[in-house]
């Protein structure tokens, strides 16, 4: 790669993550590239240089959000297969979700905070993204139900916008600098995985 190249992936990313910030801050609306661009110190010029619009700087935010979670649970789920209870497999799958949602919170804030005011096309853009991560917690938790660790009137479809919107909702209240994410995790899982309620149940 050359000096040139290395520059430009370095603008580039600089830009991003810049940008996922503005657009956590402001809204889609309260956002140009104008103001991008004089938040990373650039003219416009250079910043039309490496992207053609808002709109596709928006989509990769929303797409690198999404994978980077994706990614973690991935890892997580691949590193607990076969060894781990189904308690630890969805303990870790929840760690890996929490841990990725709050350590790149601005990427991941862009998805469940502004993707409801954005353009049509724009979420239609990330429409592959987030089915490809949505079927990741489909298959896992029916690969559960199939082992007999989740009752067999679980549907998976409620369950995964259940869980997933519960975890995604910490970005609200939970602050991971004096918290422990780990910790929360487990506490998820416990609560998931053992119930809230004691005593019958009518």
């Amino acid at each position: 790669m050359t000096k040139e190249n290395l520059q430009s992936d370095t603008t580039r990313d600089r830009v991003l993550s810049t940008s996922a910030g503005l657009f956590c801050q402001h809204g889609y609306a309260g956002v140009s590239m104008r103001k991008i661009a004089e938040s990373c110190d650039m003219k416009a010029g250079s910043l039309y240089y490496h992207f053609a619009s808002k709109d596709e700087i928006l989509i990769e935010v929303l797409n690198m959000g999404i994978e980077r979670v994706h990614a973690a649970v991935a890892t997580a789920l691949s590193e607990s297969a076969g060894t781990a209870s189904a308690f630890d497999r969805l303990r870790h799958a929840i760690s890996g979700h929490l841990h990725a949602l709050l350590e790149y919170s601005s990427f991941t804030s862009a998805n469940v905070r502004i993707f409801r005011q954005v353009p049509e096309a724009v979420q239609h853009s990330t429409l592959e993204t987030r089915r490809r991560y949505e079927a990741l917690w489909d298959g896992f938790l029916g690969d559960l139900k199939a082992e007999g660790h989740l009752r067999s009137d679980v549907d998976i479809r409620s369950f995964r916008l259940m869980l997933i919107g519960a975890l995604n909702a910490t970005l609200d209240w939970f602050d991971p600098a004096p918290g422990d994410i780990s910790e929360l995790a487990d506490r998820y899982a416990d609560m998931l995985a053992n119930g809230i309620l004691v005593g019958p149940q009518s």
